[in-house]
């Protein structure tokens, strides 16, 4: 059989890409904080790439952003900083500075999210540092950017939703503007940040030159304003808050059944009429009022009354079933802890443990070289040593500027 691999050799083969991960050999400095930035390099690591996570002297701040905790780290930390090594480091010192740039001397990528002008306040700006590492990615993340009225100041993810107008669309029908209940800007800044590194890779590849790529998370913020900015480009209508109904469709938005809301997301005729057929409103579907999605916008108020009415008889888990098994996009609106333990989320891969750690899995689904879990995330300066090892540097030559342990 020479020349070809047997089943089990192939299956180690497998097991051995899958291990690695499509990012493996790619060494990533991290000395990002709070969520946007390490969001992005957690999915890094999570696809092979080494991450090196460096926080300061104090500590990444959601260490602390608890309860619950586990060891040294709040639940917030341990969310975004799987797969990662972890050291101290105060950059305020030259000697700081001075291990940052040897650790930077083998690395692909460079992410930060520093306040704009802090590099260079410390002599290691975007122009210095692409003419000593001319193959370095650098990713910033910032609230604003460096350029514009309001380039270099802070931005956190509740300011830019208030900003961007992603408040202004959320919440109850005709009532006040609302956070959304999760931290979306940062979150989508974070992928916007890992596809802006990967992009920047792939150019590598050609040009043999890496970049500068930032994600600011106003500009993420506003990236999500879809379908509002489009409607507006169109008719000029500055979007109100809707509550959960969709303002291009429907019916798309909760309704009451006999035991909980259920969320109908009909997005055409087809569905509708299916819709109509399992609640047996045939009147529904051959009313003039709802014979397209035109129609049924102008008429919402109406179809909601006459769905609910149907829908007043029915279990919500049994009819959102029947439905979605129909064809009819819909699902009952759950807690988290049901969203846990549900069987789909474990055969999705979506949970993850690793001894005491629990953890969300990625969802990017790779056939050959997935995701892999290989480490919970790391105590306060864990790995210090051997990443100075690593790196050819003495700790006791740098002890002033190694703290082992957070100050708080």
């Amino acid at each position: 059989m020479s020349g070809a691999m047997t089943m089990k050799e192939n299956d180690n083969a497998q097991i051995g890409q899958a291990t690695m991960g499509s990012l493996a050999g790619l060494k990533v400095i991290d000395v990002s904080r709070v969520l946007g930035a390490p969001y992005c390099t957690q999915i890094l690591a999570d696809h092979g790439a080494e991450v090196i996570k460096i926080e300061p002297p104090q500590g990444d701040e959601t260490r602390g952003w608890g309860p619950p905790f586990l060891g040294d780290a709040a639940s917030y930390f341990l969310g975004l900083n799987r797969n990662k090594k972890g050291m101290a480091v105060d950059f305020s010192q030259p000697a700081g500075r001075e291990v940052l740039l040897h650790l930077l001397e083998d690395a692909d990528v460079f992410v930060e999210n520093f306040k704009v002008g802090t590099l260079e306040k410390w002599g290691i700006g975007q122009e210095m540092l692409s003419e000593r590492f001319p193959k370095l990615v650098h990713c910033r993340v910032s609230g604003f950017g460096a350029d514009g009225p309001y380039g270099g100041r802070p931005g956190y993810d509740a300011a830019i939703q208030a900003l961007s107008g992603i408040m202004s669309v959320n919440g109850e029908l005709g009532g006040d503007a609302l956070r959304v209940g999760l931290p979306v800007v940062d979150m989508v800044t974070g992928l916007n940040a890992a596809i802006g590194v990967l992009l920047a890779l792939q150019e590598r590849n050609k040009s043999g030159k890496g970049q500068f790529v930032e994600a600011a998370l106003y500009d993420c913020g506003i990236s999500l304003l879809h379908p509002h900015l489009p409607n507006y480009y169109l008719n000029g209508k500055v979007a109100k808050p809707s509550g959960n109904a969709h303002p291009n469709i429907s019916p798309y938005d909760t309704f009451a059944t006999k035991t909980g809301a259920l969320f109908l997301a009909v997005g055409n005729n087809r569905q509708f009429m299916t819709l109509c057929k399992i609640l047996d409103l045939s009147d529904v579907a051959e009313d003039a009022r709802f014979a397209n999605n035109a129609e049924r916008n102008k008429n919402r108020d109406a179809l909601k009354e006459k769905l609910e009415a149907a829908l007043a008889g029915h279990e919500c888990a049994v009819i959102a079933e029947t439905l979605i098994t129909s064809g009819v996009p819909c699902g009952a609106v759950r807690s988290i802890d049901e969203v846990v333990n549900d069987p789909h989320t474990i055969a999705r891969g979506m949970i993850v443990d690793i001894e005491d750690y629990r953890g969300t899995g990625s969802p990017v689904k790779l056939s050959r070289t997935p995701a892999s879990y290989r480490r919970k995330p790391p105590a306060f300066a864990q790995h210090t040593d051997e990443l100075m090892a690593q790196a050819g540097l003495d700790p006791q030559e740098f002890a002033d500027v190694l703290p082992r342990k957070t100050t708080s």
